[in-house]
């Protein structure tokens, strides 16, 4: 297994799931009551509040929503297709 193959492996698994918990945070946007603190929330928020908080002083509120977990969503998925599509950074390089 060489270096590309592996990471190919790590990283297809880590951006699909950090997407899924992006989507899941913009959902939980929708019900303010959600106590983050507890669980099951924070299972949620404690992975996806480190790469928020610092674009929460770029990005403001539109309109009084957050709209920095679909910001993320859009990253993770570009960095996904861009090192792991059909036509992908690591895929092409994994196939030489």
């Amino acid at each position: 297994m060489t270096g590309t193959t592996l990471a190919v492996w790590i990283l297809g698994p880590v951006l699909g799931l950090m997407t899924f918990l992006f989507i899941i945070r913009i959902v939980l946007t929708w019900y303010p009551q959600a106590e983050l603190n507890r669980f099951p929330f924070n299972v949620v928020a404690w992975p996806t509040e480190p790469f928020l908080a610092p674009l929460r002083k770029i990005v403001p509120p539109l309109g009084g929503v957050d709209i920095t977990p679909i910001i993320w969503v859009g990253i993770c998925s570009l960095l996904r297709e861009i090192l792991l599509g059909q036509q992908g950074l690591l895929t092409m390089l994994d196939r030489s």
